[in-house]
């Protein structure tokens, strides 16, 4: 019963709309690896400071925490354009194509609604950050409005790609849950 899925990329066919959210998708999925090189670079940095000239870091702690958090956020759309998230297809492989499809379209439009309702509530936690003007609690005193800006930019992405993935299941772009269907073996006299 177990296998692979022939779930791999989000499929765009011909569909302006569908490259367009992929290729955004894409370009969040760079940012975010940039985002994790960098907090790499900045935590041997703050080794360095420590270790060998023995002094005191200011920034860097709060820094690296924040891209990570960034970065988690910024690349969620890109993954899911992978097909990356934790998925178990038991079910789905064991359906017949139309409760497949059914299945497919009230995951996809449940998810939408609750990535919908996070972004809202992301939102409205940046807006009073930098309505109220919060700053961290650290030396540094970042403005946290600016690290806050990952939860609705991120949910913003993530919604924008499940949308795309909703357009391509309903075209027949993708299929669902990546499932192909197989394809009927020929009889035996066939050639």
């Amino acid at each position: 019963m177990a296998g692979q899925s022939s779930a791999a990329v989000a499929r765009t066919g011909n569909n302006p709309f569908l490259r367009l959210v992929a290729a955004i998708s894409t370009f969040a999925g760079w940012c975010a690896a940039a985002m994790i090189v960098a907090a790499v670079i900045i935590t041997c940095q703050m080794i360095w400071v420590r270790s060998v000239l023995n002094g005191s870091t200011i920034w860097q702690t709060e820094a690296v925490i924040y891209l990570v958090v960034t970065a988690t956020l910024i690349g969620l759309s890109y993954v899911q354009r992978l097909r990356g998230h934790v998925n178990v297809d038991l079910v789905p492989l064991s359906l017949p194509p139309r409760l497949r499809m059914a299945m497919a379209v009230v995951t996809l439009t449940l998810s939408i609604a609750i990535v919908a309702l996070m972004l809202f509530y992301g939102y409205e936690y940046w807006h009073f950050a930098w309505d109220r003007g919060w700053r961290s609690d650290t030396v540094w005193g970042v403005k946290l409005w600016i690290p806050y800006l990952a939860l609705p930019v991120g949910f913003a992405l993530l919604l924008l790609q499940l949308v795309a993935d909703l357009v391509a299941l309903l075209t027949g772009v993708d299929k669902p849950f990546g499932i192909e269907e197989p394809s009927p073996t020929p009889s035996k006299g066939a050639v």
